[in-house]
């Protein structure tokens, strides 16, 4: 179904005709897509955009996505899914899945803040707290202009039952009217939240391209917001949301190391071996490859998500669990870090 210039839903229904899995607000299926790479199978990862209390289908809604440079081509699987896909095609996907998840037992009133095609997981959570009925909603979705603008209509209908929306258009076309298709011509700007946002404990809901995501979770903090007020859905280095150093650099690690062993016993040393750094292990970061990347390091990934191995790098020493279980567990001596947190000191190869 045509949501709009660029984004198109697929409704997804069970081969076999057995009951689909229950999924959270905001969580993604992870498909698997043949025959469009000369690499083989590539995976990719689509979030539910639909209410999570379809119990007959699922429901994604996908941008097709160009080519963003002259040496990256258009995007094989969005493609796929836009040309080549058609009612009554099969398609293999794993899920539900992912740790973005709207938190349906607090009362607090939330805020849902999305820019591009990052609406879609944000959808399926307007849909559940709709059907809640017992909190404050405001739905803020920035895009470019009515064109691209998708599932509009949709989140309007929910807001009759007491969620609230707010549009912003940065370049809005002759026949998209003020009032009528969007609220604000511009972007999401610290004021702008300011003046939608009467004072009150929020829980915060982000998805969007990185510089929207890296823009609003500034302009929260500004306003006060705490961190573990803000939640959000970023397939890229997190740290890319704050304009912060690294936790620990390759001059101060043995110091970590020491204070690391000193001040807790029971202290999970994480040392990556092929730079130097030693530091002790933070339990709010969801795997080791978030950790990574909080010390400056910059591994390989992809699907963030134990599916595809592009993460997977030498263990060197220690075990790990798995509070998400991968596909396929790795080879001994090897460590899915996208999905892997330290059961006590571990020797990463990174």
């Amino acid at each position: 179904m045509r949501e709009s210039a660029v984004i198109a839903s697929f409704y997804l229904e069970p081969a076999d005709g057995q009951p689909l899995m229950p999924f959270s607000p905001g969580q993604f299926l992870t498909f698997s897509i043949e025959g469009v790479s000369p690499g083989g199978t590539i995976w990719r990862n689509y979030s539910l955009s639909g209410s999570p209390h379809w119990s007959d289908r699922y429901r994604i809604s996908v941008k097709r996505e160009p080519a963003s440079a002259p040496t990256y081509g258009p995007g094989l699987s969005s493609n796929y899914l836009h040309d080549d896909v058609n009612v009554g095609d099969l398609l293999w996907a794993r899920g539900p899945e992912g740790r973005f998840m709207l938190d349906l037992q607090s009362s607090r009133p939330v805020v849902l803040l999305s820019g591009g095609v990052g609406l879609t997981p944000l959808v399926a959570m307007a849909h559940a707290l709709a059907r809640q009925g017992e909190r404050k909603v405001r739905f803020i979705h920035a895009c470019e202009s009515g064109e691209v603008h998708a599932l509009g209509d949709e989140i309007r209908r929910l807001a009759t039952t007491g969620l609230s929306t707010h549009f912003c258009y940065r370049n809005p076309r002759a026949d998209d009217a003020l009032g009528r298709d969007f609220d604000t011509h511009g972007i999401v700007t610290r004021e702008l939240l300011q003046s939608l946002l009467p004072l009150d404990d929020y829980e915060f809901y982000l998805c969007g391209p990185s510089g929207f995501m890296q823009g609003v979770f500034g302009h929260l903090l500004s306003l006060g917001v705490r961190d573990e007020r803000i939640r959000y859905e970023f397939f890229g280095p997190a740290t890319v949301l704050r304009a912060q150093p690294p936790l620990v650099t390759k001059a101060s690690s043995k110091t970590a190391e020491k204070s690391g062993s000193s001040s807790d016993s029971a202290a999970r040393l994480i040392r990556f071996a092929d730079t130097g750094v030693t530091i002790s292990w933070d339990e709010s970061f969801d795997c080791l490859l978030d950790f990574a990347e909080a010390q400056g390091l910059n591994p390989a990934f992809s699907c963030r998500a134990g599916i595809c191995s592009t993460c997977m790098c030498d263990l060197r020493e220690g075990q790990v669990d798995y509070p998400i279980e991968p596909l396929e567990m790795p080879p001994e001596g090897k460590v899915l870090i996208c999905c892997a947190k330290p059961r006590g000191d571990v020797v990463l190869g990174l």
